[in-house]
This record gives C-alpha cells, sequence and structure tokens, in this order.
C-alpha cells in the first residue's frame, strides 16, 4: 500500500520530534540527576553526547549512499532500532564505560535518523518537488525540545532517569521502528533521474565546475553547526553572566524555539517565490544580528535572541532546499551523506571548544567570537551566492 505524501511527512515529521528528544535534547535533561545518582563526572555524561555526535559524523557518508541507492525506509528504520537499544543501554549501564558505549550506539542511530537522513529520504522519494516536503519536515522538528523537554522531565520525576531512558526506547522500537517499515515505501526509482548508463543526470554533484560550490557550501553548513551547537549549550551561562537571574535567563532562553518555528513557518509560505540561497543569507544575517547584539550589550535581549532563532530556523531549512536547488535530486542523499560528516564532527567538539572559551576569556569573549564566526558565516554564504551566479553566468555562455 503506498501513502500519500502528506501521509509519509507527517511520519517522518512525528518520529524526528521523538528522535531529537531521545538524544539530542536528552542530556539537558537528564544528565545533572544522572551524574548526583551515579558520581560519574559531569563532564564525562554531558561528553555522551559529544561522543554519539562524532560516530553520526564519522557514519553520514555512508548512510547518505545508501539512502541513494535503495531510499530511506530501512536506513531510518535501523535508525530508530539503534537508538532504542542505545537507550536501553544508557537505562540499564552499571559503570560510566557501559554509559559511554551506549552512547556510541545512540550516536549511529543519529546518523542514521535525523535531519540529514530524513531529507535525503525526502529527496530520494519527491526529487525536485522535495523543497516543500523538507519545509514541513523542519517545521515539526522545531517543535523537540518544547515537546521532549517536558515530557522528559515529567517522566525523570516519575520514574528517574533510567525509567526515562527505558520509556524512549519503547517509543523507538515499538511506534518510530514500526511506522518506518509500515509506512515508508521500500526503494523506489527517483523522480525524473535516467537510470541509462553514459547518459549525462542533471544535477549529480560530482562535475569539475560544481567542486568550489561544494566547498564552501560544506564550509558555511559546518560553521553554522560549530555557532548552534555553541549557543545552545552555553546560551543560559553567557546570559547569567551578564547579571540575570537564572529563572529569566531559562525564560528568554526560551524565546529562541518558537522565533525558529515562526521563521520556518514564514518561509514555508514564501519558498516558492525565491532560490534557497536567499534562505541562506537571511539565516546567516539573522544570527549575526542576533548573536552581535547580545555582545555589544543591546538592552533589547529579547529582540537579539528572537533574531538569533529565527536564523538557526531559517539555516535548518537552507541546509537541505539549498544542496537540492544547486546539484539537482540526482545524488542528493549521497551529498547531504557528505555535508553532514563536517557538520557533525564540529557539533561534537564546539561545546568542549565554548566552554574552554568561557573559562579563558568570558562570556563577553565567547560572544566576540561567536559574533566574529556568525560574520565570517555572512562572507561565506556571499561568496557562495558568488559562485552560483557566476556558474549560471558560464552556463549561459556555453549554450
Amino acid at each position: 500500500m503506498e501513502y500519500s505524501r502528506r501521509t509519509i511527512i507527517t511520519v517522518l515529521g512525528l518520529t524526528q520530534i521523538m528522535a531529537w528528544g531521545s538524544t539530542y535534547y536528552l542530556p539537558a535533561v537528564i544528565a545533572p540527576r544522572i551524574a548526583a545518582d551515579t558520581g560519574w563526572p559531569l563532564p564525562w555524561v554531558v561528553g555522551g553526547l559529544s561522543l554519539g555526535l562524532l560516530v553520526a559524523g564519522l557514519i553520514s557518508p555512508r548512510v547518505g549512499s545508501s539512502i541513494e541507492r535503495h531510499g530511506g525506509r530501512n536506513v531510518l528504520a535501523f535508525s530508530a532500532g539503534c537508538i532504542g537499544v542505545g537507550q536501553i543501554g544508557l537505562a540499564v549501564s552499571p559503570t560510566l564505560a557501559v554509559y559511554i558505549a551506549a552512547w556510541l550506539v545512540v550516536g549511529l542511530g543519529m546518523g542514521a535518523g535525523l535531519y540529514d537522513a530524513a531529507f535525503a529520504t525526502l529527496g530520494r522519494l519527491y526529487g525536485h518537488s522535495a523543497r516543500s516536503a523538507i519545509t514541513t519536515l523542519s517545521l515539526f522538528g522545531g517543535f523537540a525540545s518544547t515537546i521532549c523537554w517536558p515530557i522528559s522531565a515529567f517522566l525523570m520525576g516519575e520514574t528517574g532517569w533510567r525509567g526515562t531512558c527505558l520509556v524512549y526506547a519503547s517509543v523507538q522500537l515499538l511506534f518510530a521502528l514500526p511506522l518506518y517499515l509500515g509506512m515508508l515505501p521500500r526503494g523506489v526509482p527517483l523522480p525524473g533521474v535516467t537510470d541509462h548508463p553514459g547518459k549525462a543526470q542533471v544535477g549529480t554533484p560530482v562535475q569539475p565546475a560544481s567542486v568550489p560550490i561544494m566547498v564552501v557550501l560544506a564550509a558555511t553548513l559546518t560553521l553554522a553547526a560549530v555557532i548552534s551547537s555553541t549557543v545552545s549549550v552555553h546560551l543560559l551561562t553567557i546570559l547569567q553572566a551578564s547579571g540575570m537571574g537564572l529563572a529569566a535567563a531559562v525564560g528568554l532562553g526560551a524565546l529562541v524555539g518558537p522565533a525558529q518555528v515562526s521563521a520556518r513557518a514564514v518561509e514555508m509560505v514564501i519558498a516558492r517565490y525565491h532560490h534557497p540561497i536567499w534562505t541562506k543569507f537571511a539565516s546567516v544575517s539573522f544570527v549575526a544580528i542576533g548573536i552581535g547584539a547580545l555582545w555589544v550589550g543591546v538592552p533589547m535581549v529579547p529582540v537579539a535572541l528572537a533574531f538569533y532563532g529565527a536564523g538557526i530556523g531559517l539555516e535548518t531549512i537552507a541546509r537541505g532546499t539549498l544542496p537540492l536547488a544547486l546539484f539537482g535530486p540526482s545524488g542528493y542523499a549521497r551529498l547531504m551523506g557528505r555535508l553532514a560528516m563536517p557538520s557533525l564532527i564540529a557539533q561534537a567538539a564546539a561545546p568542549s571548544v565554548g566552554a574552554l572559551l568561557m573559562e579563558q576569556v568570558g562570556a563577553h569573549g565567547t560572544l566576540a567570537a561567536l559574533a566574529g564566526l556568525a560574520l565570517l558565516n555572512v562572507g561565506l554564504a556571499c561568496g557562495l551566492g558568488w559562485l552560483i551566479l557566476r556558474r549560471r553566468t558560464l552556463q549561459v555562455q556555453v549554450r
């Protein structure tokens, strides 16, 4: 039985919420309790996520290649299985070593099942028309922390951190896994792509002229991941360093999530009217404005955080739609896997580097460094736009 496009996007949206909530967003809630209950060092408890992201980055190219050849159904099912088994490992871990090993298994699931794999799956299914599906999926994903942080806090109060991990394991194994296997199509022909050998495939991302664009694209996506990963971990500390109380910092920090979702909703409405490079320009510009305003001490902190949140919300969409627009659906899944590798590895390292910066130069110095990186990313996005324009000009001249 074949399910409609809307049904498939809904399935992926719901499973993305739970995948993010049970992996990336989980330590923020349960890590302090784990450290308190076990006596394990908190940096190592939180570091399990970093190691998981490292594993996710290392396997991403293989994930993309597999989705390119066979579609995303089995890869995403593998992701749910790994996250579920890893969560069981976390729940029963008697030692720190077993806990870390469980996070490595979760990392396999993250690499095979978070945004990049889901975007690649949509690209494999819908070709050029996947842009609107990717935008809609990112709108679902924007609710992950909003939904799962309260759920995790409630579960931890009722069942403890081990029980919380078991609940999330059951969600992956009894909810996500059957949905993937039962509702996603098996490997299907990529729409509009020829399978005849010797014929050029439009958009295949291996042409020499495309290499500079791919390099700059990878650089700007990786830099965006570094910024967002660092800020997500250290934002509350940065706000408190300015004299703000914890409750106020948490309240203001919560503005980032709604700003992400709002920006994605606006993009979903207007996406048909512009090329995704403009989404990328808006993303890097908003992030630079937001972080720059925090650095210079503009008193309107909510406005600064709203700009930052809108920027990282749009970044997620640009991450999925820009490669599709630049290189086409042929080879898209493989390209997404290659682009994900440096981004995920950078995300794994960024929080630790940010913590070192906080110790050495303080919150203000850390914001200065982040503002510099944000401005550099604006420059990279402008460079990417110039390369795209240059390629178009050369293509017109050849014709």
